[in-house]
């Protein structure tokens, strides 16, 4: 058995306490990441972290969509050389509704050649009318012949097409497992909201609720990001863009309630006319509608009260706003 000499056993000692000063300052780098994370907040309810969930999937969802439509436009005019146009050179092909679902099956069917006007009414899965087969069957003849290698390119569109088929129908299955979750939620009551459908609501409800977390609506539009960045000194305070703290999906669900309102809310249309009469650009508008929507929204979440357009703007008069 060997024997430590006194400075030795010190020296373990002090490696030992630094050691545990290490693991102190990783427990404490932990917690503080739990705390940023909502710890400490009181706890969502299951329902809630569900509703989350289903959000985020959707969001998922509809990124992987946007990649895959801009892939099959890409393919259809390799394919067909200046049968989609771009918006603004003529008529536009949108590859979502059924109109353009019936071009990519017949361009896939058919290898990049012209079809009839029956080929494109037997491969809608919705309604096309005659009239609207018979432009785009004229437009098709007009084109230049399909490329040499149009079979195998035919045969990658069709798969991406059938890709694309089950991606929309996976996003509404989603959509409706979003919508049975928001009706058991305290958000249910956003979509009283003139304009605003259940995804966006869904979408601010989830990462808003449980709504006890933020004491004043102010602090819960700060968490969306939107509120503007600031910067103090000793004798320099400035304000300047959006300081884009909170989430993006928290941030872009109340961008479209904001403009749902603005559409259809007359009080929200009056209010957006107003700020660009100011001279503020379209976007600067819906920034600065943002902030009374998330005052509305914040006090139909606390109330669950449904939204009143006579009440609502007899209460923004008598606050002189």
């Amino acid at each position: 058995m060997r024997l430590f000499a006194p400075s030795e056993t010190q020296a373990a000692r002090t490696q030992l306490g630094s050691r545990r000063s290490k693991t102190d300052d990783r427990d404490c780098a932990a917690l503080v990441w739990l705390v940023r994370q909502g710890a400490g907040r009181p706890a969502a309810t299951d329902t809630v972290d569900a509703l989350l969930g289903a959000v985020r999937h959707r969001r998922g969802l509809v990124a992987d969509r946007k990649v895959l439509q801009q892939r099959l436009h890409d393919q259809l005019q390799a394919l067909c050389p200046g049968l989609s146009a771009p918006a603004g050179q003529g008529r536009a092909l949108d590859l979502a509704d059924s109109t353009g679902q019936a071009v990519l099956a017949c361009a896939a069917a058919f290898a990049g050649r012209p079809p009839t006007v029956r080929s494109l009414q037997a491969r809608t899965p919705g309604r096309l009318t005659r009239a609207t087969a018979r432009f785009w069957a004229d437009r098709w003849r007009r084109l230049l012949p399909p490329p040499k290698d149009a079979a195998l390119r035919a045969e990658r569109l069709g798969r991406d097409l059938a890709r694309h088929q089950r991606l929309q129908a996976d996003i509404a299955a989603t959509e409706g497992q979003v919508t049975q979750l928001l009706a058991a939620t305290p958000g249910q009551i956003l979509t009283t909201l003139p304009g605003v459908a259940t995804v966006p609501a869904a979408s601010f409800a989830a990462h808003s609720l449980p709504i006890a977390r933020f004491p004043t609506p102010e602090q819960l539009y700060a968490a969306t990001g939107l509120a503007p960045a600031t910067w103090q000194s000793a004798s320099l305070k400035r304000r300047g863009r959006i300081s884009r703290q909170g989430l993006p999906e928290h941030r872009d669900a109340l961008m479209g309630i904001a403009w749902g309102l603005s559409q259809y809310s007359s009080s929200f249309r009056e209010r957006d006319q107003e700020l660009r009469g100011r001279g503020m650009r379209p976007i600067q508008a819906r920034v600065a509608l943002a902030r009374h929507a998330c005052r509305l929204c914040y006090a139909l979440l606390t109330t669950q009260q449904p939204f009143d357009e006579a009440r609502y703007r007899l209460a923004r008069h008598s606050r002189g706003r």
